[in-house]
Parts: structure tokens; sequence; C-alpha cells
């Protein structure tokens, strides 16, 4: 028996990272899928390529290659009518909706006045925005069907300690917080529940394909906010991260809501 069997949980940002691990590590406890990635670039300004096509077929293949169904589909999360359609696709095909995973996400950086408008505005929209239009789309389903469910948003060490660099990152992944402390009150009335986890850095193409080491040496002031408490692991697994979302996604986390999770070494307490 699997601690999700029976449930469906919807996923974005699903094509590989904590995404992929997510999906993956919620099939092994026997939950079906509906993931969701837009598979290209979404900002000039982000330094790691875009997942591909190729990408969201691994994903399905390791989600089938367990025994469990997996509905996916190209999707941007700044698009409404678009995660609604396969929400409601996903949810007839597969019977249900249990559980959400807001994971879409982007990063860049540079300091706030330096900021185009358009760097500041589009990383708001995926990050902050998208994780709203997540939960638009697939609440209503959730409530409709009485069973209650588990609503899980990434944000970030950033959304709990804001980052020099990033104005505009912390300033989406506090947003967060607030958005799961408001839907989790009016959301508790039909026992769905929402919280926040809050990763670090983890072994993904966001993390792995930029360097610190010029924004230290630009702005050497700069290094004493990325510090951490444990030297092991200095940077988390997906699979760490996800071993939380099964937990929250699980009946296990029954009597927790509105919580800010840190899966961070203790980044936010230094």
């Amino acid at each position: 028996m699997g601690r999700l069997d029976g449930k469906v949980a919807f996923v974005t940002g699903a094509a590989r990272g904590q995404g992929r691990e997510h999906c993956v590590r919620m099939a092994e406890e026997g939950a079906d899928i509906i993931a969701v990635d837009i598979c290209t670039d979404v900002s000039e300004d982000s330094y790691f390529p875009a997942a591909t096509d190729g990408d969201l077929a691994e994903t399905v293949s390791l989600v089938e290659n367990l025994g469990q169904r997996i509905v996916a589909r190209h999707g941007d999360v700044r698009d409404l009518a678009g995660l609604q359609h396969l929400c409601q696709d996903g949810a007839e095909q597969l019977g249900s909706i249990d559980v959400v995973v807001a994971n879409a996400g982007i990063s860049n950086w540079n300091r706030f006045w330096e900021m185009p408008e358009s760097q500041w505005q589009t990383l708001v929209d995926v990050n902050l925005t998208g994780a709203w239009k997540t939960m638009v789309s697939a609440t209503p389903i959730m409530i409709e069907q009485g069973r209650g469910g588990s609503i899980i948003i990434t944000s970030s060490v950033a959304g709990l300690k804001s980052l020099p660099g990033q104005a505009h990152y912390s300033a989406a992944k506090h947003g967060l917080v607030g958005l799961c402390k408001s839907a989790a009150i009016e959301l508790g009335p039909y026992n769905i529940r929402v919280n926040t986890i809050h990763p670090w850095g983890v072994e993904t193409p966001m993390a792995e394909g930029h360097s610190l080491d010029h924004v230290f040496e630009e702005h050497p002031t700069y290094a004493a906010s990325f510090a951490a408490i444990l030297a092991d692991p200095i940077i988390a697994s997906p699979r760490q991260i996800a071993d939380v979302v099964v937990f929250l996604a699980s009946d296990e986390s029954a009597v927790i809501t509105a919580a800010q999770i840190p899966t961070d070494m203790g980044a936010t307490k230094v």
C-alpha cells in the first residue's frame, strides 16, 4: 500500500528537476499524475536552459514505468484558461485532483534599480501569479469532490529571508507565503490544506547553470546572506525535497496547514 494510493496529483514545472522528482516520488507512493511544463524559454534574463519536450517525455516514461497513469501537457502557468482546461481534462481521465504542487518557477539576478521592467514582471508573473492561477484552476474541482486535499507551494529560502540581487524573486516568494496563508483559511472549511516549502540549493539545472562567484566578486557583502547551517548536504537532491512533498500530500500531515516548511539546511536561520 502506497501512502498516496487512489490520489491524483497536479504538478507544474514537471518536465525535470524538482517537478519531475515530485511526479516520480508521488507515483512511487501510488498517485496518478497530471503534469504540465512550458518546455521553452520563458525569460531572456534567466541563466539556465529551458526544459525540453524530451524532458517532459522522460517524466511521462518514469511515471508510467512505475505502473501509474499520467496526463502530461505543454502549458504556461501564466495561461489561466489553459490550466483550467488541463485540470478538467486530467480530472475526467484520472478521476479526481487531490494534490496540487505549484512548483513551476524561474530565477535570475539583478539589483532592483538596474532591473528592466520586463525582468521584474516576467518573474513575478511566473513565480507568484502562476502559482495563483495553478490553484485557481484546481481548487473548484477539489471543492466539488468533497474529499479534501493538499496544496503544496514551492517557495524558497527567499520567501522567508530576502536575498540581495534577487528583489523580484524574494518579493514573489514572500508573496507565495501570503497566498498560502489566505488560501489555507479560505479552504479550511473544505478540509483542503495549503502549505509552502522553502528549499535552498537543489541539484537542478536552475542551480547548476549559474555560479554565484561573480556575484560575490562584484558585491562581497552579499555573501553573508547565502550561508547555511548543515555541511552535508551543502546542496539538496530533488528527492530530498520530494520526500517532504509526499509527506505534505499524504494523510500523515492531516493536521498541518498554513505552515512554512523549511527544506533549507538551516539557511533561513543564519
